[in-house]
């Protein structure tokens, strides 16, 4: 019997070829090539290739590929991170945000200030122009725990009463909100641009919160190395980046002998910047 990793990951793949999202034109471009980039259409198709994708179709609109990654995304992070629970005990919950509410991690502990900040900056033009965008966080899909009753943290012995443990935000009792435990960023092509906003948007999750951070994850089909280096080497604003087909992406480097796009993928891989989606549940469970 596989492993259900792997059977989920392999469903993930199968997601993108019957929604559409990865196929390849009828001038052999993959969806998550750049067309102008000899390299980027060359390894695109190495990969594509081994994912079975079908060929003379015309790509999606940027916008809707975009979705129906983040969809498909979503559904891999349930599937997988929900079978933890031996691992990570809790009640947990995976959603996509959608819709570009720029307040949606506001419902969570960690920000919930960022509303009565958000209030505060609409009456005041000076403190709106101080504060910028700053505060303003929208993930593409978020992991979030729910907070638990003293009859859950009592269950093998009695640990709390009304004496002590009276601002623990894991508990229920203190009337708190979820607790926000990943912020998921889906990016299903990495330009110079995408590559700061997702970049910004970790260091707001950095600066603006109170109490434990969340994970903040980047999730690819970007196929060029060096734009992968773009978002995954820096200082650690990212935890990780998680490609949708990191071993079949180095199988297509060596098939292609990109000596230097080879190294730069080692860099990153050893360094631990850069890992497959299918790692990415168990990292979600430290």
């Amino acid at each position: 019997m596989p492993a259900k990793f792997l059977i989920a990951r392999n469903d993930f793949h199968a997601s993108l070829l019957d929604n559409q999202i990865l196929r390849i034109d009828d001038r052999g471009v993959p969806s998550n090539a750049d067309k102008d980039s000899p390299l980027s259409v060359r390894i695109a198709q190495g990969i594509a290739i081994q994912l079975k994708a079908e060929s003379g179709f015309d790509r999606l609109a940027g916008q809707t590929s975009g979705s129906r990654f983040e969809e498909a995304c979503s559904i891999f992070v349930d599937r997988t991170f929900l079978q933890l629970g031996a691992l990570r005990p809790g009640r947990w919950e995976v959603t996509r945000v959608g819709g570009r509410d720029r307040l949606a991690i506001a419902k969570y502990e960690q920000y919930s200030h960022l509303r009565a900040l958000d209030t505060l900056a609409r009456q005041s033009p000076e403190l709106a122009a101080a504060l910028g965008s700053d505060y303003t966080i929208t993930p593409d899909i978020v992991v979030v725990r729910s907070l638990e009753p003293d009859s859950t943290i009592n269950s093998n012995s009695k640990l709390v009463d009304g004496n002590v443990a009276n601002h623990a935000s894991l508990r229920e009792n203190n009337g708190g909100s979820p607790l926000l435990h990943a912020s998921i960023s889906c990016k299903w092509t990495i330009r110079s641009d995408r590559a700061q906003n997702a970049r910004s948007e970790a260091l707001n999750l950095v600066r603006n919160r109170k109490g434990r951070l969340p994970h903040i994850v980047v999730i690819t089909a970007e196929p060029m190395p060096s734009r992968l280096a773009s978002i995954a080497l820096g200082t650690g604003d990212i935890d990780c980046v998680y490609h949708f087909a990191l071993p079949e992406l180095q199988r297509t480097l060596v098939d292609l002998d990109q000596q230097d796009a080879i190294e730069m993928l080692s860099i990153m891989v050893n360094g631990k910047r850069l890992k497959d989606i299918s790692d990415l549940p168990l990292d979600l469970a430290v």
